[in-house]
């Protein structure tokens, strides 16, 4: 996926507009586990007893997301967010202990407003 020099890099890509603007042009392309993980990592960025360091490796992470130009572009069908995907899973991966039943209560709520007919069984066991 790449060294974590690499995500340094992709922190300073992130904001919280270009995240937004990212994953609503995204969505219904990218599908509902992308956006689940983006908005796992979000929440858990905005929690307050988030450690530093695991900030920072959610910067890089959603960073990636963002980056225009990535490993495997994006316009490429089905394999274009495979690394999107993979950054975003190391990412929760690493900071799964930040991960609380709030935090999936409030990605499956956000999930309910784009994906009006998504079961949140199909969630289970994701992350």
């Amino acid at each position: 996926m790449g060294s974590i020099q690499n995500y340094d890099n992709y922190r300073k890509e992130y904001s919280d507009n270009l995240f937004w603007e990212k994953l609503r042009k995204i969505a219904t392309k990218a599908g509902i586990k992308l956006v689940y993980a983006a908005l796992l990592l979000y929440y858990v960025l905005k929690s307050a007893g988030t450690p530093h360091k695991d900030r920072l490796k959610i910067l890089g992470a959603l960073g990636y997301l963002i980056l225009p130009t990535d490993l495997i572009p994006d316009v490429i069908p089905m394999a274009g967010y495979a690394d999107d995907l993979a950054a975003l899973t190391w990412a929760i991966y690493s900071v799964a202990k930040n991960i609380t039943p709030e935090i999936k209560i409030q990605a499956q709520e956000k999930l309910g407003q784009w994906f009006k007919d998504y079961d949140p069984s199909d969630l289970q066991g994701l992350f």
